[in-house]
């Protein structure tokens, strides 16, 4: 990772013939949307500005488009739903993607672009660093180590903040991401769609602030982070199901296995059976520990089939230039 980000004037030349667009998910941030346009405006000149209105009910529609960006809605509520219509509607080489709460740091999108050209790489997180309490708060940061570990104990260790808001992406990436996710459980959607496709990735440092006065955190640690768990739990099923229903089967073979073992051994004592239910029950959970590892080993034929598909998927987009070439 990058112990500093390098200033906006070593980013490449090749970046300003490229189309780079900077996407804002919005919902209530009538306070910061201005504020957060116009600096991403004077960071990047080249880029547009894309605001996606969540349902706002301030004037975060109006003030977007009196800074100069480009607004857009999106119905459907929730973080996932927002980043799926950006992916899907917005077409360019260089995607940035920021929240619009002001609290990442615009001077950094060049040092992001920077990286992604000058490395060729697929995504660039803006890990956050600050001294702030308020901005980042323990149990934020606490929640992100947690996530962010068992995250890089399944799919690799190549992060350091999986719940960052702040990226840069190339076309090929933006374009091949299935964008499943509801709500702000898509940042765990985004890495994992990473590193299980071996995309190279890299980190910038980035300057976190907290929130204006007056601005609110949509963000609900307890309730969202078991939503992430969730998300991180679904995605290891659909992505790892021989790991996913191995460990499943291993537990339900032990636990029939300790329930099983008085009833045999009261069997050879006695030749007798009184407890029934519990060696029926014994014999069931084996039988459905085999059943787990076939459907582990049957599904995992078939996340390998769409795992290669979204890889052809991937390759089939090329990539932007280098800052070398």
């Amino acid at each position: 990772m990058d112990d500093a980000a390098p200033r906006a004037s070593a980013v490449p030349d090749a970046r300003v013939a490229l189309r780079t667009a900077v996407l804002i998910p919005c919902h209530n941030e009538a306070v910061t949307i201005a504020k957060v346009v116009a600096d991403f405006r004077a960071a990047l000149p080249e880029a547009t500005v894309y605001v996606f209105d969540n349902n706002s009910t301030d004037d975060t529609i109006a003030v977007a488009r009196a800074a100069g960006a480009v607004v857009r809605r999106e119905t459907l509520q929730g973080k996932g739903h927002v980043i799926r219509r950006m992916f899907a509607d917005v077409d360019a080489d260089l995607y940035v993607l920021v929240d619009g709460d002001d609290t990442y740091e615009a001077a950094a999108a060049p040092a992001l672009l920077h990286r992604l050209l000058a490395d060729g790489l697929d995504m660039v997180t803006g890990t956050r660093v600050t001294d702030i309490q308020a901005a980042y708060r323990p149990g934020h940061r606490f929640g992100n180590r947690l996530l962010t570990g068992i995250v890089t104990a399944i799919f690799g260790n190549r992060i350091t903040d999986m719940l960052s808001g702040y990226r840069a992406f190339s076309r090929r990436f933006v374009k091949s991401f299935p964008a499943l996710a509801v709500g702000f459980e898509t940042e765990a959607e985004l890495v994992v769609h990473a590193l299980e496709l071996h995309m190279p990735i890299g980190e910038v440092r980035t300057r976190y602030s907290d929130r204006p006065a007056g601005s609110t955190s949509k963000l609900r640690t307890i309730r969202d982070g078991l939503r992430i768990l969730r998300t991180i739990v679904v995605l290891v099923k659909e992505e790892r199901p021989l790991q996913f229903f191995s460990l499943a089967g291993l537990a339900l073979l032990l636990l029939g296995v300790l329930l099983g073992v008085p009833v045999v051994l009261e069997f050879l004592a006695t030749g007798l059976v009184p407890r029934l239910p519990t060696a029926v029950l014994a014999t069931g959970l084996v039988l459905l520990s085999f059943l787990s590892f076939a459907a582990g080993l049957i599904l995992d034929s078939v996340a390998r089939g769409r795992k290669e598909i979204k890889r052809l998927a991937y390759l089939a987009i090329p990539p932007p230039p280098s800052a070398e070439a």
